[in-house]
């Protein structure tokens, strides 16, 4: 039902991470907050709509390859790693604790929002 009125809308959404980068909770840091800002006003703008972007493998996300004022790596988690194979594995486990609590719903959805979910 959202995705329809979004679509009757042309409603753009966004998926912006404020939390960790550079390692999970307790080895990377906190997103700084000028780059969230600068991500959302990159948004509101439109700057965003005509990005060029690369794809986030196990969740199918769209990055922005650039936004002025804000480094590539908080763009794109997996340049912020220092350690790509705990990347990785962190991707991985997210991914398959998404999908096991998604099972609950899986009847109650169509096949392309269930071909939405974590590619493992």
């Amino acid at each position: 039902m959202l995705a329809d009125r979004m679509q009757e809308a042309n409603a753009s959404c966004w998926l912006v991470n404020t939390g960790w980068t550079g390692g999970k909770y307790g080895t990377g840091r906190r997103c700084p907050l000028k780059y969230t800002r600068r991500i959302v006003d990159a948004i509101h703008s439109g700057e965003l709509l005509e990005a060029e972007y690369e794809n986030f493998d196990v969740f199918n996300l769209s990055i922005p390859t650039n936004i002025e004022g804000v480094p590539r790596e908080i763009l794109n988690p997996s340049i912020a790693w220092a350690d790509k194979n705990a990347f990785t594995r962190e991707v991985r486990k997210l991914g398959a604790m998404f999908t096991k609590a998604f099972a609950l719903y899986l009847r109650d959805v169509s096949e392309n929002v269930r071909a939405a979910g974590p590619q493992l």
